[in-house]
């Protein structure tokens, strides 16, 4: 039943694999492992990469010339809602390198053959579904507070949003609610495609040791959260052009991440210089 095999996995049963606790070393330990998996080849995840910078330029030309300049904000704060289900070619790579195998750009494209790949498609629907609801409330909440009015220039919108009572509730209010979509993809994703690379146990399994994962550590994978949406942030200033490295370095880092915070199988510690 295929549709049983996305929920519950191969084994047709719930997995509960075993989670760790971990430390703020921790957590940049896994930052320098994934910084060394991008200097292993980085001409290739620049490559791999560059994607991503364009699609950021392409969303905000759309806002820009369908009177939507509201919504540039939100889209690149989007970035950080899909980026697990994004970067998933990457943890890939990352698997392949801890296995002495080949880690040429190409294999990136090699999650199409995951056993687990209708697991993978699921919970990055639901990745999908987050981000489409983060964009309509945050279209909802500036339309509470500057109704049907669209902005005409996008330097005078940041005038507005950063000089006037209404912009100051804008980014309060929506930096808030922002944070609160953050929490629910952090909680449910953070270790969910890395585990599915690895072992194909089921959509709910995977969101379900993501969600251990968090209460086990609570404080080491907020300060995870918030490195990756620092990185996110410093990568999205120049015109996206950072992503093309911030986004392999942390993809890679996720790889880490899941190894430090999940049991493997066997019951061994899988460290990162492995």
């Amino acid at each position: 039943m295929a549709g049983f095999h996305v929920i519950a996995g191969a084994q047709k049963t719930v997995a509960h694999p075993k989670v760790r606790n971990v430390d703020f070393a921790d957590i940049l330990d896994a930052l320098r492992s994934g910084l060394n998996d991008f200097w292993d080849k980085p001409s290739h995840y620049f490559f791999l990469c560059l994607i991503y910078p364009v699609v950021g330029v392409i969303l905000i030309t759309w806002a820009s010339s369908g009177n939507a300049l509201q919504l540039i904000f939100p889209l690149i704060a989007g970035f950080a809602l899909l980026g697990p289900f994004a970067a998933i070619g990457l943890y890939e790579i990352s698997r392949r390198r801890e296995l002495g195998m080949d880690t040429s750009w190409k294999h990136a494209f090699s999650v199409r053959n995951s056993p687990a790949l209708p697991s993978i498609v699921a919970v990055g629907v639901m990745l999908l579904a987050i981000f489409l609801v983060w964009i309509f409330t945050a279209q909802a909440l500036y339309t509470w507070l500057y109704g049907t009015t669209v902005p005409e220039a996008i330097f005078g919108f940041i005038y507005e949003v950063l000089t006037t009572q209404r912009g100051w509730t804008l980014l309060l209010v929506g930096n808030l609610v922002g944070f609160i979509f953050a929490l629910v993809v952090l909680s449910t994703t953070s270790v969910a495609f890395p585990l599915l690379l690895d072992r194909d146990v089921g959509a709910y399994a995977a969101i379900e040791t993501s969600a251990r994962v968090m209460l086990a550590n609570p404080l080491p994978v907020l300060l995870w959260g918030f490195i990756v949406a620092a990185l996110l942030v410093v990568g999205s200033l120049p015109f996206f052009v950072g992503l093309a490295v911030v986004i392999p370095v942390l993809g890679h880092a996720t790889w880490h991440f899941y190894r430090k915070t999940v049991v493997s199988p066997g019951g061994k510690k899988k460290r990162s210089a492995e």
